[in-house]
Formats: C-alpha cells, sequence, structure tokens
C-alpha cells in the first residue's frame, strides 16, 4: 500500500468575522500533487469541497502557493504540480457566535515518474478557535482507515529516490541555454568579434592586470544584460501568465509562428536586425570609457549580433516560458550569458589562446543553417500541443514524423553539400566535422523511420505525440504481429476488444470477462493499469510483445484491464458507497476498480498482475512491475499449472 501524502489542517484567525482554513499536505520524496487547475485530458486536480452550513461562508475561492509547472511524462502535457509541501488556503466569513467545526473533503491525485494512483478523498476537520491565534488539527481519517486492512500480498517498492537538490525543469533549461550560448558563438555575427574585442582590452589596459579586470568586467555585463532581458520577461508576464503561455492553443501557435520565422531568418532568407539607430547610440555611450564605457561595448555586441543571437534567445525565452516556470526566462538568460561570457574572459586572459582559433569563413553560415533546421524542427513541437489540446488530429503522429524526417533529412544532405542556400560559400570540400554531423543527422532520420510503422522511438518520445494519437494504432503500412495465436477472434465476444498492435483479446469489464473465462475454460488474467501509468505502458511494449509471453496472452489466459484512472461516471443506477470512505458513493468507473484492488489485494500501485480461476481465488501470488521477461513468464506459467 502506497499512501505519499498526509494532511492536515489549521486555522488562522484574520479579524473577529473572518478566518483562513489552511490545508497542508506533505508529499513523500519523488512523488508530486496536481494543483487545482490542470490542462483538459490531464490527471484528476486537487480538488476542495466544504459542509455547507448557516454557521459560515466562504469567501473566494481555495488559494495556492505557488509550484511548479513542468513538463510531465506521464500525462505528455505541461502541468503546474507540488513537492515535498503544498499549503492551500480557503477564506470564510463566520456568522455564528457560537463554537462549531467546519467539514469537507479533498480530491486529490499523486504521481511519481512512472505512474500514479487512483483519486483518493480524504476528510478534513477544521475546529473555529475562540481566541485569536492558530490552531492545529491533525486528521487523516483516510489513514486509519486503511492501516486496518489486512494485507494478504508482499508488495515490494522501490526505493526513495534521492532529495532533488534543484529542480530538474531549471537545470535543463540551464544546461540547454548554455549549449546555446556557444552555438551562438559560432554564429558570424559573434566568432569574429571574440579577436577584435579581447585585443582591444589588451591594446588600451596599461597591464596585463588590466586588460584581464576590463574583459571580466566585458563579460558581467554580457551577463547582466541578457538576465536582465530574461527577468523582463518574467517580470511583465509573471508566473500565472507563463502557465497560461504552456498550456495556451493559441500562445503555442504563436510559439509556432514565431520559430519557424526565426528558422527561416537563420537558413538565410532574410536577417533580423534592431534599428541601425540603436547601435549608433550605444557606441557614443562606449567611447566614454570607464567601467560605463564597457557595459556598453556589451551592449553593443548584444544590438549588432543581433541577427545571429535574437533567434536563439527568442527560441530559449519560448522555451522558458512554455514550461510556466516564473524563473525559468532568467535561468535561461543566465545560461547564454554565461556561454558567451566565458570565452572573452579566457582569451582575455591568455591571449596566446587566439591563434589557436579557427579563422572566419563558411563554416560560421553553416552553423547558423544547422541551428535554423532545429529551429523549424522545434517549432512543430509547438504546432503539435496546440493540435493534441484541440483534439483536431491535423498534426497526428505519423505527419509529426514525416515532417521530421524530411528536416533532418533535408540537413544530412545539407551537410553534405547538395543543398546550397543563400549565403553559402563555394564548397571545395568537406570537413571530417561537416562529415561527422552529417552522418548523425541521417542516422537520427534512418532512427525515426520505422516510427511510422509503429516503433516507439523511445529516444524523442517526449517530442512526437503519443502512440494512440495516429492514423492507425498499428502504424502505416499495417500488417498483424506475430505471437502464435491459435485463437480465432473474427467474432469478438461482448465486451472484449483487441489490444493494438498484438490483437490480444482483452475486457475492460470484469463481470463479462470472468463470464467468458468461465466459458472458454480459461483462467483469468487481472491487469489493475491506468491511462497514466508509464511502467504499465512499458510492461506492455517490451515484456508482452515477447514471443512465449504474447503466446500465453493471446491463447492460455483471458486479460481483463481495469483502468484504476478512468474517469467516466458510473451509470445511472450503477453507483455504491465506498466501502473505504463509509458516506461516501463511488463517483467514477476507475474508482470502482480502484476500491476493489486496495480491498482485495492490499495494493494501491500500478501495475497489478493477479492470476485467479472462475471462484475468483489466486492461482499464485499476484505480481507488481516485473521487467525480466523469465521471471514474468516463470510468474504466468505457474499459475496457469495450477489452473490445470
Amino acid at each position: 500500500m502506497l499512501n505519499p501524502v498526509k494532511w492536515t489542517t489549521s486555522v488562522e484567525k484574520v479579524s473577529e468575522s473572518e478566518y483562513d482554513l489552511l490545508i497542508q499536505a506533505t508529499i513523500e520524496e519523488g512523488w508530486h500533487l496536481y494543483s487545482q487547475n490542470v490542462p483538459e485530458d490531464g490527471p484528476i486536480p486537487t480538488n476542495f469541497t466544504f459542509v455547507k452550513t448557516d454557521d459560515y461562508e466562504l469567501v473566494g475561492n481555495t488559494s495556492e502557493e505557488e509550484g511548479h509547472t513542468v513538463f510531465d511524462a506521464v500525462f505528455n502535457m505541461n502541468i503546474k504540480y507540488f513537492e515535498n509541501k503544498a499549503v492551500f488556503k480557503q477564506r470564510v466569513k463566520i456568522t455564528s457566535k457560537s463554537n462549531f467545526k467546519i467539514t469537507g473533503e479533498v480530491e486529490f491525485m499523486v504521481c511519481d515518474d512512472s505512474s500514479c494512483l487512483p483519486p483518493t478523498f480524504v476528510d478534513l476537520d477544521f475546529s473555529i478557535p475562540t481566541k485569536n491565534g492558530i490552531t492545529s488539527v491533525n486528521f487523516n481519517k483516510k489513514e486509519k482507515k486503511e492501516t486496518a486492512i489486512t494485507t494478504k500480498t508482499k508488495i515490494e517498492t522501490k526505493p526513495k529516490k534521492e532529495k532533488k537538490t534543484l529542480d530538474k525543469s531549471l537545470l535543463t533549461i540551464f544546461l540547454i541555454a548554455f549549449l546555446s550560448g556557444f552555438a551562438a558563438l559560432l554564429t558570424p555575427c559573434v566568432f569574429p568579434m571574440i579577436p577584435m574585442t579581447v585585443s582591444f582590452f589588451t591594446k588600451q589596459s596599461k597591464s596585463k592586470a588590466a586588460g584581464i579586470k576590463n574583459a571580466l568586467i566585458y563579460g558581467a555585463s554580457i551577463i547582466i544584460i541578457y538576465v536582465a532581458l530574461g527577468w523582463l520577461v518574467s517580470f511583465f508576464f509573471g508566473a500565472d501568465a507563463l502557465n497560461a503561455l504552456s498550456t495556451n492553443v493559441w500562445f503555442n501557435v504563436f510559439f509556432f509562428l514565431i520559430l519557424v520565422i526565426f528558422a527561416v531568418s537563420f537558413l538565410g532568407a532574410f536577417e533580423i536586425v534592431l534599428p541601425s539607430s540603436w547601435g549608433t547610440k550605444v557606441d557614443a555611450q562606449a567611447d566614454k570609457g570607464g567601467v560605463i564605457g564597457i557595459f556598453f561595448m556589451a551592449l553593443a555586441l548584444a544590438i549588432v549580433s543581433f541577427s545571429c543571437t535574437g533567434p536563439i534567445v527568442g527560441t530559449l525565452l519560448v522555451q522558458a516560458a512554455a514550461g510556466g516556470n516564473h524563473i525559468g526566462p532568467i535561468v535561461g538568460m543566465l545560461g547564454f550569458s554565461l556561454a558567451l561570457a566565458i570565452p572573452f574572459a579566457l582569451f582575455a586572459a591568455f591571449p596566446g589562446w587566439l591563434n589557436s582559433l579557427p579563422k572566419s569563413g563558411g563554416w560560421l553560415n553553416t552553423v547558423k543553417v544547422v541551428l535554423g533546421f532545429l529551429e523549424l524542427a522545434l517549432a512543430f513541437k509547438f504546432l503539435s500541443n496546440a493540435d493534441l489540446v484541440l483534439d483536431l488530429h491535423w498534426l497526428e503522429r505519423e505527419v509529426f514524423l514525416a515532417i521530421w524526417i524530411a528536416i533532418f533529412g533535408t540537413l544530412a544532405f545539407y551537410l553534405f553539400g547538395k543543398i546550397q542556400l543563400p549565403h553559402d560559400s563555394p564548397l571545395t570540400h568537406i570537413s571530417v566535422g561537416r562529415l561527422s554531423l552529417g552522418l548523425i543527422s541521417l542516422i537520427f532520420t534512418i532512427y525515426m523511420i520505422p516510427g511510422l510503422w509503429g516503433a516507439p522511438l523511445n529516444l524523442i518520445s517526449a517530442f512526437p505525440p503519443p502512440q494512440h494519437y495516429s492514423e492507425s494504432p498499428y502504424g502505416v503500412g499495417f500488417s498483424k504481429l506475430g505471437g502464435g495465436s491459435n485463437t480465432n477472434h473474427s467474432n469478438i465476444p461482448e465486451g472484449a476488444h483487441l489490444m493494438a498492435p498484438h490483437d490480444i483479446l482483452a475486457f475492460n469489464d470484469y463481470d463479462l470477462g470472468l463470464a467468458y473465462a468461465k466459458k472458454v475454460n480459461k483462467p483469468v488474467m487481472l491487469d489493475f493499469t491506468g491511462k497514466a501509468c508509464v511502467n504499465c505502458r512499458k510492461m506492455e511494449q517490451n515484456v508482452w510483445p515477447k514471443d512465449k509471453i504474447l503466446n500465453i496472452l493471446k491463447n492460455d489466459v483471458v486479460l481483463i484491464s481495469l483502468f484504476v484512472d478512468d474517469k467516466r461516471p458510473l451509470p445511472n443506477g450503477e453507483e455504491v458507497d465506498s466501502k473505504l470512505h463509509p458516506g461516501k458513493k463511488l463517483r467514477y468507473i476507475g474508482q470502482k476498480w480502484s476500491e476493489m484492488q486496495t480491498i482485495k489485494y492490499g495494493a494501491n500501485a500500478q501495475p497489478f498482475y493477479v492470476l485467479m480461476n472462475h471462484n475468483e481465488e489466486n492461482l499464485n501470488d499476484p505480481v507488481a512491475y516485473t521487467p525480466d521477461v523469465d521471471e514474468y513468464y516463470k510468474w504466468l506459467k505457474e499459475g496457469i499449472a495450477n489452473f490445470k
């Protein structure tokens, strides 16, 4: 049994008639709790309800502290969630003069990097104090009820993850920005400035130490300028607006158009430049000398090189903003400017290194073109986000992959010298570096091609639409996959379907599946799974397709897959009272299966597999996530042998 969230409540007096109900969630390492506002088709949001009485009235909505809005690999979208701790606040106005309690409940969902627990309800109790101050109430009735459940099955859980010292999303933004800064160094607008600027400092300074000092000030000025730009983006948009950017359809379309413009600019169609008057005015200030003059020299570099750095900076700001984290743009600009500033400081300290720099030439434009292709590929990720949210199916998985195959295939031809663009120099030979980069692009292109036929493409799984969002779940040019099936599925029984792409006969209804198992005299395999369960998909993609496993699933057992996060409401008349939470009714189909798993098997994590006979008795011990094919096969054979 997993119970990674503990809830406590407290009450704080605001005035004679108003109180704040404070609700705190303490979250175990490796797990995260979702916000009250999540994108459509995302997880179950955290939701608070309060029992209304004449003693009080709610003031406004329940507020929440700032969390992390990052890309969630489980749901394949940007979602706001909380780690370690979350605090919610609801203000109430008291209308009663006597002491009383306020009751309510919280519905929530928690996930780790591989799976989600089913939606859970916990009761909330608040005692209104008679004196100023804070009163705390430790409650969590759910925990007391669950600890009374006898667990017959030993559940192995993975060890806790080490405490994160830095938000992974911010670290990713920093690293990408840092690498982008080095890429910007190798463009025609910036690279020639290195020897010119360093030579200026060494010649104008009275000593080597003074030259190094001035170069360090120059580098620090570059960092200040770009970090200030990131701060301005964060300040004017704010965390809420950046969260809107990450999930809003039209902003994703806008980002797509912006990145396409940047890409076309890098490919040589036109240049994006700032007004020349800006550069003239800044140069005039730079002539004054001193620290102020050096700062304006750095500003002049930013303006003059904008045609090369602008699209890169714009892309970084778009990516950081799409993450919804208001610190993202600042961290991105810190990484980018640091990569720009370091070479100037190093070459000022060691001027002899300038002789080892390669000469400027056509290769600098090649770097720009490569960046243009990469920005063009990234642009379609934003267009795909918009298409997924609107569910238009215009940019399904096959179309997206076809576009990327065309982009990176064309990039390979360009690097091999088969395509010339407007600003390219005549190419008499291909350097080893260019050839290597071309081979990498070609290999990547070939790697993506099987994706059109349904290959999972794990290396780029975060970019294309999920496999189910496609013209066919079997892939283009579908031919049924093997597994030694001897079963004729031409007449699919009631309530069953064929799981793509291996044609495994499966039920999603427990009673219909059990009835069919009795009819064909086969054991039942219960598959407690979830739509948002990464480890479930890993089992289905990596373990189930193995011949000896697939043959059993198709011929020797009746598979019943029960989705514990199925958010469809139970049909009218089929609502039942919860046995775990007396007085509450089960609202969703998934809650029915989740409660069944918890009560009958003492487990609430997925995947969870049970082999049972027609009397609903276990044939052997149930198992959880089992990536070892031989171990899983041994478990299947043991259960089937016991059934026979």
